[in-house]
């Protein structure tokens, strides 16, 4: 099995990395493999509200100079996925968002490429703003019906220099819990794959309330 881990921090080895890796080194005990993609210094353009990935139902996103339909297929292969972001004016640092905003709705309209994949996020904050952040990544992971694991406490770890984070004790038993229940539940979807049926994928109903 194999986890896909994106780094939404401009650091690649910042705090966002470290807590990716506290978790990615649990799962490696579980012999599952994590790669880590470092987003976060990428040059990625926003959705530009086209509306063809939609139409297409081709797997990709019409913006084509950059590597967000590249990712989506390696997500499309992966057991599990792990976002990770630092905190940028309590929110998700800009050019991860960009990438989430493309690359899960590419994944929603076409079938939902992420269905009951495993799905967690983590967050790397100075001091505040990290439980909006967390919100906000989890809507993604929520959006798209995947299964989402967790810990003895919201991800949240602390820190600014690189490496800081792993001083704050508590947010690294944090992420530790979370990459042991991660990998647990990614070795019970596995064992239950054609032993239970799967819930039927139901068509998306968009209500409109002024019309």
């Amino acid at each position: 099995m194999k986890v896909l881990a994106f780094n939404g921090s401009p650091n690649k080895s910042g705090n966002t990395y470290h807590a990716i890796k506290i978790v990615a080194d649990e799962l490696k005990k579980e012999d599952i493999e994590t790669e880590i993609i470092h987003v976060g210094k990428k040059s990625i353009k926003g959705c530009i509200a086209c509306g063809k990935c939609s139409k297409n139902k081709d797997e990709k996103c019409v913006i084509t100079d950059d590597k967000v339909n590249e990712w989506i297929q390696m997500m499309k292969k992966a057991d599990g996925i792990i976002l990770g972001s630092p905190v940028h004016y309590s929110s998700i640092a800009g050019t991860m968002k960009s990438f989430l905003d493309r690359a899960f709705l590419v994944t929603s309209v076409n079938d939902g490429m992420l269905r009951h994949k495993v799905g967690a996020s983590v967050v790397a904050v100075r001091r505040s703003g990290g439980l909006p952040t967390f919100d906000q990544l989890n809507n993604y992971i929520n959006y798209s019906e995947m299964v989402i694991p967790t810990s003895n406490y919201w991800n949240v770890i602390h820190g600014t220099s690189p490496q800081e984070a792993l001083h704050d004790e508590e947010g690294k038993q944090i992420m530790r819990i979370l990459g042991k229940n991660m990998a647990w539940l990614l070795r019970i979807l596995e064992n239950g794959k054609n032993k239970i049926k799967t819930p039927e994928l139901e068509e998306k109903v968009f209500t409109n309330f002024i019309r």
